[in-house]
């Protein structure tokens, strides 16, 4: 994936959690992610545990794992 495509879906993703507060309870990011980033409940949902979950050194692999054999929106069918 493009640098720049990397740097601005983080500046995207840094404004949607300064809006919400980084205190915010799991509700309100969701609420976030649906009205500010096109997710779908179920989608901002799944994207909010895998970042808890894993955090930035296990999915940053992922992403470069992912571009490098083009693997866009994966198989979770969200």
């Amino acid at each position: 994936m493009p640098e720049l495509v990397t740097r601005t879906l983080a500046q995207e993703y840094d404004t949607i959690i300064a809006d919400v507060g980084e205190e915010a309870v799991d509700e309100q990011i969701v609420a976030a992610l649906v009205r500010d980033a096109a997710w779908t409940e179920p989608g901002a949902r799944e994207l909010l545990q895998l970042a808890r979950n894993y955090g930035t050194s296990i999915l940053r692999n992922a992403l470069a794992l992912a571009a490098a054999m083009r693997v866009e929106d994966g198989s979770s069918g969200l």
